[in-house]
């Protein structure tokens, strides 16, 4: 009768000592929301406050993320020191050799000491000081983009350096996961016999049926093609080398291979069937993107063939993530009717789970319809900063507030925060500046970065307990600030 009555005192107890916990739980997680409520409250938002908060508060992952946009200028650099590689001092560019069109090649310590130069390449190889002072300068766009033909030469050299700097500064900021966009293949197109021939084939293709019947005859090639596949099996393999040491019980990174939209179309195709089969080889590889800029004119042209590639290749490999770049368009980018389709071919034809920037939602075709689509079937990756920059759109310009208004799952994500000199603590800072959600909905966009992963569930579910605990620990540390705050 006494274990009865004691193991009922032990229950009971257990009970109250719950009770009171999630009390505690809750309690802090309203005075946090007190606290964040505060620094937005004004028509001038607290930024350094807020800078403080978010820099403290766990981000989840990172989605929308360039492997090479995301190194610094001045990683960049060191490498190719210790490539012995030297600078165009005129163009600014990497050499490999010792080969000069007549313009003066340096070292990276000689740039080093020319204060102004260095100054100037930094200019060149990222965005900082674009909009500061004034300087001869290429559009923004423009700009952004051509940072990767500065850098691009070395930014394959020391991945497995490359990652683990990713992830300690995630770590740092209280990032744990991400998943990147790391690489393509690296196959090529160009001993494909009958290229010519099959490259206009694939133009003049006007139906899915068509596109399907002319990739099933360039599937039978690369079937055939032992270089094509040891080029996948190579790029697997090296993946997983340079992976060693990355995951732990506290950060875990995947990543996601690419086409790029800009190169003819059986390329485009070559690195897309690479991606789909090194992901559906590797656990590693969670996905699939396209990527370069959405207004080039061969990516315009195109944009609907490359859709129906993805389509084709999805019934293949169902089980390979897909993201893609869409609707990174605005008005005056391109020709109004440029504007009509792009985020609805890549849900529909090329059935693409998350959208990338999604910016051109306001001039789709059928937007209404559009977005009740989006609301079931896909996540948006939110990139403010980037759209800023290349595309000229903030405030209520952007369409963060018609995803938000009509509940359409967000995430937020950097981009390219090597270009662009950013981080994810400071997209979050200009989102609350500037629209001011509530944070029960940041935290919503913390946790979506998860569960709109390409993890598997278990590995989703790993990671949901493990921002649970973030977040106790979060809003305790928030709640005693915010007590001797006052």
């Amino acid at each position: 009768m006494k274990k009865i009555f004691f193991t009922l005192v032990l229950f009971v107890n257990t009970i109250f000592v719950y009770g009171q916990n999630q009390d505690t739980i809750k309690n802090e997680f309203e005075r946090t929301s007190d606290f964040y409520n505060k620094l937005i409250a004004n028509s001038t938002p607290e930024v350094s406050l807020l800078t403080l908060f978010f820099t403290n508060m766990p981000k989840g992952g990172d989605l929308h993320h360039h492997y090479s946009g995301t190194i610094y200028t001045e990683t960049y650099l060191k490498w190719v020191k210790r490539k012995k590689w030297k600078i165009d001092k005129c163009s600014l560019k990497i050499v490999k050799d010792d080969s000069s069109d007549g313009c003066e090649l340096i070292s990276v310590d000689d740039l080093m000491k020319n204060d102004e130069l260095y100054r100037r390449l930094l200019t060149l190889w990222s965005d900082k000081d674009y909009s500061n002072h004034f300087h001869n300068q290429p559009p923004p766009d423009q700009n952004f983009f051509n940072t990767f033909g500065y850098f691009g030469a070395v930014s394959n050299e020391y991945m497995d350096e490359g990652l683990k700097i990713l992830k300690k500064r995630a770590i740092n900021e209280n990032v744990q996961y991400i998943e990147t966009m790391l690489s393509s293949v690296g196959v090529s197109s160009r001993k494909f016999p009958n290229k010519e021939s099959i490259i206009d084939s694939l133009l003049s293709a006007s139906t899915q049926k068509e596109v399907d019947n002319i990739l099933k005859s360039i599937d039978l090639h690369y079937n055939k093609d032992k270089g094509f596949n040891n080029q996948i099996t190579d790029f697997v393999n090296y993946l997983e080398k340079i992976h060693q040491g990355i995951d732990d019980e506290n950060f875990t990174m995947r990543y996601q291979s690419y086409c790029v939209r800009v190169m003819d179309p059986l390329e485009v195709y070559t690195d897309l069937l690479a991606a789909y089969r090194a992901s559906n080889s590797s656990n590693l590889i969670v996905g699939v993107n396209i990527v370069a800029p959405e207004n080039n004119h061969i990516a315009l042209r195109d944009y609907s063939l490359h859709m129906m590639m993805y389509n084709y290749l999805s019934r293949k490999y169902p089980n390979v993530g897909r993201a893609l770049h869409a609707g990174e368009l605005t008005l005056g980018m391109v020709r109004p009717e440029n504007l009509t389709f792009h985020i609805q071919e890549a849900l529909h034809i090329a059935k693409a789970k998350r959208i990338g920037h999604g910016i051109d939602i306001p001039y789709e075709k059928n937007s209404i319809e559009l977005l009740k689509h989006l609301k079931n079937n896909a996540v948006v990756e939110i990139n403010l900063t980037s759209n800023e920059f290349i595309l000229g759109v903030k405030g209520t310009e952007h369409p963060y507030e018609i995803y938000s208004k009509y509940d359409i799952p967000i995430v937020i994500s950097t981009d390219d925060s090597g270009v662009s000199r950013n981080n994810l603590s400071n997209e979050y800072v200009l989102l609350a500046s500037r629209y001011q959600p509530s944070y029960k909905e940041i935290k919503k966009y913390v946790y979506n970065s998860i569960l709109y992963s390409f993890l598997s569930d278990d590995q989703k579910e790993t990671q949901k307990k493990r921002l649970d605990k973030k977040f106790q620990q979060f809003e305790k540390l928030i709640s005693d600030f915010s007590t001797n705050m006052n």
